[in-house]
């Protein structure tokens, strides 16, 4: 059976953007839902800070939400939108009919993976992925542990494992050193931010960190493993037992196109308040770019202010809103991925993992929709979040339609849905 909720203000994800938007909503005296698909608040940046905090803003943020009332749906995701205002979710154990006034999106993003050589074996994980599996209780203490891909993430991941015991030989960044120099020195004008790269760069003292470098392979078997890193014209084989890879973040707007959302260069738009280009729909965070946790917050404010009525509050955040997104502005051009990326993998490289597509099998195709449909790229359960993004940088592809379900359900809740949608025809 279909359970029924019905909300002045819905909230689609749980991270910093969320949380504060759901603040704001609830505050000004609104019904309030937040949804998110893992089992406690917080998101990537935000995990396991809400019962013990070590994050002042995190620990702020968390102690404001105490204050308010409003419903929590953990271990729930979003998987259909049958009509306007309707947005269909599934906690594995039942389906629910999500109603709402108000929609915000803050669907967060994914880590970016490049495919590779040996980039399928057991010890290569995401850089984030590896560090949640940390949180989660998983051991790392005395695992040697190398960090690659791009982007200051892999400096917080790398200092987070070795705390947690891990031995970290290095961290490969694919940035050139001159644009990484540049982008450093440009935090003199960001005291805050300079005060946290100083503490990472005194945590990870002893660590090397070479620019210009990226993983080429990944070479592994019970015994020992390693991979083969390139740096400036040479290559060598560094030692591991695991290699933490994270290119970058991808905005998750699976959810926002099947709204029917504008998407521009990869990201939701949205105008002044938050909203997109469907009336009464506000997104926030990296969903409107990727920017980290400063820009999700003020987002989320506004958009939570603005779908509670409350305008002029919202005007009030657009100056703090335009400083956060011209620092994320600065953050991409500085670690924009290089060209030779396109060249890593070779004919027999893994695209697609979820259905064990080659690369040379997708040369032959000029188009997503082309190799979809003759390879099966992008079919398997994961619906491309992983081989989607990889396409795009290494054939310039682009997914052009998102379908329901979102994510793998239950036969007996898509039957539901498909009740629930046809009754939904019926009322319209």
């Amino acid at each position: 059976m279909t359970e029924r909720r019905e909300f002045d203000v819905l909230i689609v994800g749980a991270g910093p953007g969320g949380l504060a938007a759901a603040y704001c909503a609830a505050e000004a005296g609104r019904r309030v839902g937040v949804v998110d698909d893992n089992s406690a608040a917080g998101g990537q940046i935000w995990r396991g800070e809400q019962d013990k905090p070590t994050q002042p803003a995190a620990a702020e943020w968390f102690e404001r939400l105490r204050k308010i009332d409003l419903e929590f749906l953990p271990g729930t995701r979003i998987v259909g939108h049958p009509a306007n205002g309707v947005l269909l979710a599934d906690d594995d154990q039942k389906l629910l009919e999500l109603k709402y006034d108000k929609l915000i999106l803050a669907t967060g993003a994914r880590e970016r993976f490049l495919p590779f050589p040996g980039w399928t074996l057991p010890g290569v994980t995401g850089a984030g992925g590896l560090q949640a599996l940390v949180k989660s209780g998983m051991s790392i203490a005395g695992r040697r542990v190398v960090v690659a891909g791009s982007g200051p993430l892999l400096l917080a991941v790398a200092a987070y494992l070795r705390r947690a015991g891990a031995i970290v030989p290095l961290i490969a960044e694919q940035a050139p050193r001159g644009r990484v120099a540049k982008f450093a020195a440009g935090l003199l004008a960001h005291p805050a931010k300079l005060i946290e790269a100083a503490r990472l760069k005194w945590e990870l003292r002893g660590v090397k960190y070479l620019t210009d470098c990226w993983p080429v392979s990944a070479e592994g078997d019970d015994a020992e493993s390693s991979v083969t890193l390139h740096r400036r014209g040479r290559t060598w084989q560094e030692p591991c037992d695991f290699l933490a890879c994270g290119f970058g973040l991808v905005p998750n707007v699976e959810l926002p196109m099947l709204l029917g959302c504008e998407i521009e260069q990869g990201h939701v738009r949205v105008d002044e308040s938050q909203q997109t280009s469907v009336a009464g729909v506000y997104a926030v965070g990296e969903v409107t770019g990727i920017g980290g946790l400063e820009p999700a917050l003020v987002e989320g404010q506004i958009a939570g202010l603005t779908a509670a009525g409350r305008d002029e509050a919202a005007r009030r955040l657009h100056s703090p809103r335009r400083s956060a997104r011209c620092f994320a502005e600065k953050l991409e051009h500085a670690f924009q991925l290089r060209d030779e990326l396109r060249q890593i993998p070779d004919a027999d490289t893994i695209v697609c993992r979820c259905e064990d597509v080659r690369f040379d099998q997708l040369t032959e195709h000029r188009s997503w929709r082309s190799a979809k449909l003759h390879t099966r790229c992008g079919m398997g359960p994961c619906q491309g979040r992983v081989c989607g993004a990889a396409t795009e940088l290494l054939f310039g592809w682009s997914m052009d339609s998102v379908r329901p379900p979102l994510y793998p359900v239950r036969v007996e809740h898509l039957a539901q849905a498909t009740v629930t949608r046809e009754t939904s025809s019926d009322v319209d």
